[in-house]
């Protein structure tokens, strides 16, 4: 059936969806959630779902009412025309079936559901299944792996004729923690290649996307990635704005309003990436403790061991750091405060948060034994010195320039205007500072959509406090976010004093 485009300025997130008439759908015997070929001349696309208008005024007979997705995927002007027929379920649906019923996918089945994914051909409730599925049932390690390569050969990859060439991932799940925006230029000042891809803020406060976007542009093609890093040995680059496996992003926007964390996808999900930047030596940091994502080191060994295999299989050298997790690591959550941090730390300013300074030269250190440029034991020393030099600071300033940024004096930075100081109720020791909290905090007032809010932790565990001695403070754009904030602290708390 021919019908003209009515274009509806309606996205639906991911989802590729058109609306017919009802009198229409009743010629083609097309009912709600029906699946449909979409064609302009050779190009189609399949929707996964069909709407049905019973309403003739909204979209009359002889109309098709496109959804954003379906414009941008056939380049449709309203008005123009296109042919339509009914389509086969993805036989993908079968293949989540099988793993719902505990039974191990080939490697054939997982990359269908994959392309799959890729491709738009299953709907988020779909999606979820298979997302669940993983969860309920574990995938072997064979599993894993073919899950891995699948995503990862769906997407681009960034070929270099370099070796080695290093990446490092955080699991996550604790405040600040902004290590990457150190490693990455102490690791390219020694002479080692890293294109680091980096993620931006899901549920926390900040990912290192938005905190390195406060000072330059992340958002840069795969070919300009590659003439950088030829350049200078590396960037900081959101990973979203590459076709780098896409399959990840449209996994974890499903995962997401579940609080799914399937270990299979966990660990796929990132060696995926590291695949698709063609990287050959990995570091993992794993931050275990109350509040964090890992809470306890049993799990941490098991993932540790987990991505070890994984990596031998993928012939990737990896290297598992488990570190402490238990709070919030670095001074400013959020954006600009995290940045801050960081400007600090790399021109070895006294107001640098050395817990965050300590753990990146921790990290460097293990990146340059491993990248032959250092001894073993003997790789925090040189990581030092190169922080210490100015070296890494110099190469920072390379890749925000090379990136599209200019250098920014940290005093530099605008905070939000509205401030709040949070006091201490009573004299003694802070015992716990609780991440999850003090990251809700950050994100109600503000962080990371406003890169300017977020929290200052003026205190960390162990130190001594007094009454009314200030523990941190508030930075919101407005009165009514700061006072969220506000409320948010009185009701979660976040620090634990006796």
């Amino acid at each position: 059936m021919k019908l003209k485009v009515k274009t509806l300025d309606i996205s639906t997130g991911a989802t590729l969806v058109v609306i017919i008439n009802k009198a229409d759908a009743e010629k083609m015997d097309i009912h709600p959630l029906d699946r449909l070929a979409v064609c302009k001349k050779k190009d189609c696309v399949e929707i996964v779902l069909a709407d049905i208008a019973s309403n003739s005024h909204s979209i009359p007979p002889g109309t098709i009412g496109c959804m954003d997705e379906v414009v941008q995927s056939l380049g449709l002007l309203n008005g123009s025309f296109v042919t339509i027929h009914p389509t086969s379920k993805p036989l993908s649906l079968d293949y989540i079936k099988k793993k719902l019923d505990g039974e191990r996918l080939k490697k054939k089945e997982i990359d269908q559901i994959v392309s799959d994914i890729v491709h738009n051909k299953l709907n988020d409730i779909e999606l979820t299944y298979f997302v669940s599925a993983c969860y309920s049932n574990n995938m072997t390690a064979e599993e894993t792996t073919y899950l891995t390569k699948a995503m990862s050969n769906q997407g681009d990859t960034l070929r270099m004729n370099r070796y080695p060439i290093m990446d490092k991932h955080c699991v996550g799940g604790v405040a600040g923690n902004r290590t990457t925006m150190i490693v990455v230029p102490i690791v390219a000042a020694a002479g080692l290649t890293i294109p680091k891809t980096s993620s931006r803020s899901i549920t926390s406060p900040a990912g290192t996307a938005d905190t390195m976007e406060a000072l330059t542009n992340v958002c840069i093609p795969l070919k300009d990635m590659r003439r950088i890093v030829s350049k200078i040995n590396g960037c900081i680059v959101w990973g979203g704005a590459l076709n780098l496996a896409p399959a990840d992003d449209k996994i974890i926007r499903v995962e997401k309003p579940l609080g799914i964390d399937a270990k299979s996808q966990l660990l796929a999900s990132i060696m995926a990436k590291k695949l698709s930047v063609s990287s050959t030596h990995l570091l993992i940091d794993i931050p275990v403790g109350r509040g964090a994502k890992v809470e306890n080191m049993r799990y941490a060994k098991r993932l540790q061991s987990d991505f070890h295999t994984l990596s031998s299989k993928l012939g990737i050298k990896s290297k598992v750091l488990i570190t402490d997790g238990s709070q919030p690591i670095g001074n400013g959550i959020g954006p600009l405060l995290e940045a801050r941090d960081v400007l600090w730390i790399l021109q070895n300013d006294y107001r640098a948060p050395l817990d965050l300074r300590d753990k990146s030269i921790t990290l460097a250190g293990a990146m340059l034994e491993m990248g032959g440029k250092a001894k073993i034991g003997h790789g925090a020393r040189m990581a030092h010195r190169i922080l210490e030099s100015g070296m890494a600071y110099q190469k920072f300033i390379q890749i925000i320039e090379e990136q599209g940024g200019r250098e920014i004096d940290p005093d530099e930075l605008l905070l939000a205007e509205k401030v709040y100081e949070v006091m201490s109720k009573k004299k003694g020791v802070i015992r716990h500072i609780d991440n999850r909290n003090i990251s809700k905090i950050a994100r109600i007032a503000g962080a990371p959509q406003d890169n300017k809010a977020g929290i200052y932790l003026h205190r960390h565990v162990g130190d001594k406090v007094k009454k009314g001695e200030v523990l941190f403070t508030i930075y919101a754009h407005n009165r009514n976010k700061l006072q969220f904030a506000i409320d948010a602290w009185e009701r979660l708390g976040g620090f634990v004093v006796n």
